[in-house]
C-alpha cells in the first residue's frame, strides 16, 4: 500500500489534475473554460475570471467569469465606464498592461493597502465589494491586457502559499492559452515583407523608422500595413501584432533581411 501524500504532494496532484483537465478540454473557449473552474478550487475565491482588452480602443476581446451570486451588493461597481474614468488608480492594473514576455503574478496589496483602495473611485465605481485581488498576466501585445483574476470580498491578502501556487501554475496556464488560441485561429497568410513591417510595429517602431529599417518608403510601409488589415481582418496596428503574434515573443523573433 501506498503511503499517503504529505499536503505539498496533494497540492502538486491537484495541480496537474487542472491542467490536464484543461488541456483534454477541446471547447472553443480560450483558454478552455474548464481551466476558470479549475484555479477557482485550487485558490478559493468569490469569482475568478479571465479576460483580454485592447486598451487605445477600449474593446473588451475576450472574458470568462465563474458564476458569482451576489452581483447585487456591487452598488455602483461594475461598470466599464468607471474602469475607464478611474483605472489609472488601479496600479495592480497599470502594471498587467505592461509589455512583459512571461506570465506575471500580483496581487493588489502589492500596490496599496486595502484602506486606500477602499477610498478611492475606482473601487466605489467598479472593483466594488471585491477587496482582495489576485492576478496572473500573460503576454500579449503591447496596449494589451490579458490576464485571469481571482476576485475575493475578504480584505485578506491572498496567502503566500496561494501566491506561490499561482506562480508555479502561470508558466502552464500560458502554455494551455496558447495552445487553444492556435486551435482557434486559422493560419495567417501574409507575404515576407508585410511580416517584417508588423515585426517593426511590434517593436513600437513608427511608420518613418520602418521605412528607415527595411530601407523603402513610407506609403510603401503604410500600403503593407493595408494589405495585412485586410488580410487579417483587423483595422489597427494593435489588433494585426495580436493576431499575428499572439505569444507576444517578437522581440525574440529576427528581422528576415531582403
Amino acid at each position: 500500500m501506498a503511503p499517503p501524500l504529505t499536503t505539498a504532494e496533494a497540492q502538486l496532484r491537484r495541480m496537474a489534475d487542472i491542467l490536464d483537465e484543461a488541456r483534454e478540454d477541446r471547447s472553443d473557449d480560450v483558454p478552455p473554460q474548464s481551466l476558470l473552474f479549475g484555479l477557482q478550487r485550487l485558490v478559493p475565491c468569490d469569482c475568478a475570471c479571465f479576460s483580454e482588452l485592447d486598451i487605445p480602443t477600449r474593446i473588451d476581446l475576450a472574458e470568462q467569469e465563474t458564476p458569482y451570486d451576489d452581483w447585487g451588493d456591487m452598488g455602483d461597481g461594475g461598470s466599464m465606464d468607471g474602469y475607464w474614468r478611474w483605472r489609472h488608480q488601479h496600479l495592480q492594473c497599470l502594471r498587467v498592461s505592461q509589455v512583459h514576455t512571461s506570465p506575471e503574478v500580483t496581487q493588489m496589496t502589492d500596490f496599496m493597502s486595502v484602506r486606500e483602495l477602499t477610498k478611492l473611485p475606482i473601487y466605489t465605481e467598479f472593483l466594488r465589494p471585491f477587496k482582495s485581488i489576485a492576478a496572473v498576466a500573460l503576454p500579449t501585445a503591447p496596449n494589451r491586457t490579458r490576464v485571469f483574476q481571482f476576485l475575493r470580498r475578504d480584505p485578506k491578502p491572498f496567502t503566500d502559499h496561494e501566491m506561490t501556487t499561482l506562480r508555479l501554475m502561470a508558466p502552464h496556464l500560458y502554455a494551455i492559452y496558447t495552445e487553444a488560441a492556435r486551435r482557434r485561429r486559422p493560419p495567417v497568410q501574409l507575404t515576407l515583407r508585410e511580416l517584417d513591417v508588423l515585426r517593426c510595429v511590434a517593436r513600437g517602431l513608427s511608420t518613418p523608422q520602418i521605412a528607415e529599417q527595411l530601407v523603402v518608403s513610407a506609403g510603401t510601409v503604410r500600403k503593407h500595413l493595408e494589405n495585412s488589415f485586410a488580410r487579417l481582418g483587423v483595422s489597427s496596428r494593435t489588433a494585426a501584432v495580436a493576431r499575428v503574434f499572439p505569444e507576444a515573443l517578437w522581440e525574440e523573433t529576427p528581422l528576415e533581411g531582403r
